[in-house]
């Protein structure tokens, strides 16, 4: 051995006197080394909390899957209720029309109008809209349906007549209008 190994360095002996020290104080602050058995219970107490929060978890994650399956499914059942109540009035109007015996066509037309008037003011509420193109409109297959194609002396594929309105429901055809269309010269 060489003279530098035999004695060391007087700098590393004080940082060696530091960590006794420190090594000293810690063991005393420490508690006592624990036993296999304790290290096993205390181990076993964590897997049984975790296993029971992981069953907590999955049963609050099932009931809030089945609280929106129940919400959907209630959300489809009255989806249509506040179009009904807006209805309502419009049936009132229908029986007490149908329970009159006016002899007078005119007034009787009158009250028709007034009760369509109503059904067109209940469609609006309900976001619904009527599809009725003009002669002469451009056939649009998102919202017309072709039922024939006739000669005529418009523009090929122009709306020469409407057979039946159509109807959307926020901005989804219900039901396309049916239409005649005029056919290519």
């Amino acid at each position: 051995m060489t003279q530098e190994n035999q004695n060391p360095i007087p700098e590393q002996e004080n940082l060696a006197a530091e960590s006794n020290t420190e090594n000293s104080t810690t063991a005393t602050e420490t508690p006592a080394v624990k036993t296999p058995e304790q290290e096993i219970a205390e181990l076993n107490q964590k897997v049984s909390d975790l296993q029971d929060n992981f069953l907590r978890a999955k049963a609050e994650a099932e009931n809030i899957r089945r609280r929106a399956v129940e919400d959907i499914a209630k959300a489809h059942k009255f989806a249509i209720e506040s179009f009904a109540e807006h209805l309502v009035p419009v049936t009132d109007s229908l029986y007490a029309a149908l329970s009159t015996d006016a002899g007078d066509a005119k007034a009787f037309k009158e009250g028709l109008e007034i009760t369509l008037k109503q059904l067109l003011a209940a469609f609006e509420k309900g976001r619904m809209t009527e599809i009725n193109p003009s002669v002469g409109d451009k056939f649009d297959p998102h919202h017309h349906q072709a039922i024939a194609s006739v000669p005529s002396e418009q523009d090929a594929n122009t709306v020469v007549s409407v057979l039946q309105r159509g109807y959307t429901v926020a901005d989804r055809v219900l039901r396309p209008a049916l239409v005649t269309v005029s056919a290519p010269k």
